[in-house]
């Protein structure tokens, strides 16, 4: 359900995604948009968390991978700063539909928390 994302907050899952298995994502809200995005720092292909579902935040908001430290602005998905600087976090597509967040263009299954 979207009230399990809190606005502004960063929530990690394994979910299956259309035509490519289970995988870590992360989802962030912003008001009423949710944001979802591949759970690996594109420059070592490590996962962004320093536990599971926990992540680090610059003073910004930011997010910042826990291994070398690079930062991704939430909006883009662009690491600003960082060994990856310039590159992108995989987006994957979701939509807000009857009060949860759904993953797009595939099967019709939710993601978030209860789908873990």
């Amino acid at each position: 359900m979207l009230d399990e994302v809190p606005d502004g907050g960063l929530v990690g899952i394994e979910d299956a995604v259309p035509g490519g298995g289970a995988q870590a994502l992360i989802l962030y809200r912003d008001g009423s948009r949710v944001t979802a995005w591949c759970n690996v720092c594109p420059h070592a292909g490590r996962r962004l968390d320093w536990a599971p579902g926990q992540f680090l935040r610059s003073r910004d908001g930011a997010l910042v991978c826990a291994v070398h430290g690079a930062t991704f602005d939430l909006t883009s998905g662009e690491c600003t700063a960082g060994p990856c600087r310039g590159q992108t976090l995989g987006a994957v597509a979701v939509e807000l539909r009857d009060g949860g967040v759904w993953l797009s263009g595939g099967a019709d299954q939710p993601a978030g928390p209860e789908s873990t």
